[in-house]
């Protein structure tokens, strides 16, 4: 099936750029490659845009970036942070959106016009996503369950008068003289461990228990959205992103709005940005930001390549790239807000610091913490039903981006079979995802979700963002289009920006707990196994490619690090200069 042509126009890219002697000089002409009517194509921009800004704004914007910035000096880590954005993430984010775009095809099969024997980075990132899903869909379910526990007058997580209840649950709001200890238990807490997880049935890893029948369900309909929102491809995925993508920062203004006016919301102001300028100075600060900014935006992931894709040929991809990364950005700041106004509320209430409030991050934060708060507002269940519904519709844009990143990568490799197929592959894409999440909702379904965000993603996607930029730089030739800037960058300062943050992960990783449970040192084996995985096919294919390619090994090696034509070449870097400059 033929993925893309080239024609001969009547004008050239080269005519839509400003005068520059440096740029026009040797002019070549540029042919258009246009989109044939083999391949889906957005229907609107506002559709791609929407899809990009939904991938990369998720769960993590509303509880990892406030908790990263207030960790690391407050106000001032948006020095590091914005520095690492301007240097690191948006050159990534946009590299990815230029390449699916110029080559029209998914993370796997654009190996072959970049650098052959790199094609293992695509197998990887498909992995990758693969353990992304297992688990980032059972956060999307307990939300559901919450969704669904809201709808009443008096919600669940307001007392201790239910049967999940044990002696240590202590209410503290509405009551006076309460005595809050370190074995005390709030009621959100008890409701998200004993009644949602049901945590307490399972001794750990080694015994997880059964599968909670109730999650199962709720992450069959998380699955069912799923599925009719990408069997038939952008089209349908890039009308149901106008509800997921928009309906979340509705929701984030009205909280914060409802949190600004609540009693000590000024105390989690201060404490979320308060800078501390002695934390600049500190090497894992400037590490932090890189990886929040890189986690954040999504480069690696394959999703970019994939929604990209689908654009047509002329697309400003480079004012794209900017619009999302900033609006991304934005988002996370803002959510630091909406946090912490709620935190700082809360130590009014328990008459202790921010700072003991504010000590639990993830799940803990959304589904303890923040609900908690929730509870003992005035319309309480109004509130909780539109937070939950915010968390379910963020989850929801994350997961039509990373499933969508494996179906283009595996159509585009195998059109032959799958190009009128799409309704079959989707669904039994849907199934594996489905049966690889089940031990994720068992009782102690937690500690297997701890332990694939952990180890799933880490180090390995790092590794596979590092790998990538330096395969284009180095081997593709984007170097002429950036000049001698990018290519320190590229090759310098991201190169060892990215072996400090794999090795400092490897070398001295945190202790692994969750509650009460610390893991034991053969669950952190799992772990790296899991993490190995996926990068593990990047060497399995190089060697592969190199033993079974016939020639010596010479000519072998030239072939597979670069097989592309120098005029395609020259095309590509036009391309991206014409991007570039289209804004000036």
């Amino acid at each position: 099936m033929t993925r893309q042509e080239s024609v001969t126009p009547t004008g050239s890219l080269s005519a839509q750029a400003p005068s520059n002697p440096a740029y026009n000089a040797n002019p070549v002409p540029v042919p258009v490659i246009t989109q044939t009517d083999s391949r889906d194509k957005w229907s609107k921009k506002m559709d791609f845009l929407l899809s990009v800004i939904g991938f990369a704004v998720d769960l993590g914007n509303v509880w990892r970036f406030p908790y990263i910035c207030y960790q690391n000096g407050g106000g001032a880590f948006l020095i590091p942070y914005i520095v690492m954005a301007i240097f690191g993430g948006v050159p990534l984010f946009y590299m990815e959106l230029a390449l699916g775009q110029f080559h029209r095809t998914g993370a796997i099969s654009i190996w072959k016009h970049i650098c052959p024997i790199f094609k293992g980075i695509g197998y990887a990132i498909c992995i990758i996503a693969l353990y992304v899903s297992f688990y980032y869909n059972t956060i999307i379910a307990w939300a559901l369950f919450y969704f669904y526990s809201s709808f009443t007058t008096v919600l669940p997580w307001t007392n201790c008068d239910n049967a999940w209840n044990t002696d240590n649950c202590t209410n503290y709001f509405l009551l006076d003289n309460v005595t809050w200890t370190n074995f005390s238990r709030s009621p959100a807490e008890e409701f998200y461990t004993r009644n949602v997880l049901e945590i307490h049935r399972s001794d750990g890893l080694r015994n997880v228990g059964g599968i909670r029948w109730q999650l199962m369900l709720c992450l069959f309909l998380i699955f069912t959205i799923v599925y009719f929102s990408l069997w038939k491809g952008v089209k349908t995925s890039g009308k149901v992103v106008w509800v997921t993508a928009t309906l979340p920062y509705v929701v984030l203004f009205i909280l914060l709005i409802r949190g600004a006016t609540l009693p000590g919301a000024w105390k989690g102001v201060v404490f979320y940005l308060q800078p501390k300028w002695e934390k600049l100075f500190e090497t894992s600060v400037w590490v932090d930001a890189a990886a929040q900014i890189f986690f954040s935006l999504g480069p690696g992931f394959g999703v970019l390549l994939a929604l990209s894709s689908y654009n047509p040929f002329t697309n400003n991809c480079y004012r794209d790239a900017i619009v999302t990364s900033l609006v991304n950005c934005l988002t996370s700041f803002m959510s630091g807000f909406v946090i912490f106004t709620v935190l700082g509320y809360m130590a009014e209430k328990r008459n202790v610091n921010v700072e003991d409030v504010a000590r639990d991050k993830g799940p803990s934060l959304l589904f303890i913490t923040y609900p908690e708060a929730i509870a003992n507002m005035t319309g309480s269940t109004f509130f909780a039903i539109i937070f939950f519904v915010m968390m379910i519709t963020l989850g929801l844009d994350s997961t039509f981006g990373g499933l969508e990143a494996i179906i283009t990568a595996v159509m585009d490799e195998y059109p032959g079979y799958l190009a009128h197929r799409r309704e079959l592959f989707v669904l039994g894409l849907v199934v594996v995802c489905f049966l690889g999440s089940l031990s994720t909702l068992t009782n102690g379904g937690a500690y297997v979700v701890k332990l694939l965000e952990e180890f799933g993603v880490g180090s390995s996607i790092i590794a596979v963002g590092f790998l990538e930029a330096i395969a284009v730089s180095w081997f593709y030739g984007m170097i002429h289009s950036f000049g001698i800037h990018c290519h320190i960058y590229s090759n310098h300062i991201l190169s060892l920006l990215s072996q400090y943050i794999i090795v400092s992960s490897l070398l001295k990783p945190p202790p692994l707990q969750l509650f009460d449970y610390k893991y034991p040192d053969w669950s952190i084996t799992v772990g790296y196994v899991i993490g190995a995985s996926s990068f593990m096919w990047i060497p399995i294919y190089m060697v592969y490619k190199l033993v079974w390619t016939p020639g010596s090994l010479k000519q072998v090696s030239l072939a597979l690090y670069s097989n592309i034509r120098s005029t395609d070449r020259e095309l590509m870097c036009r391309v991206w200069s014409v991007d570039a400059m289209i804004l000036k």
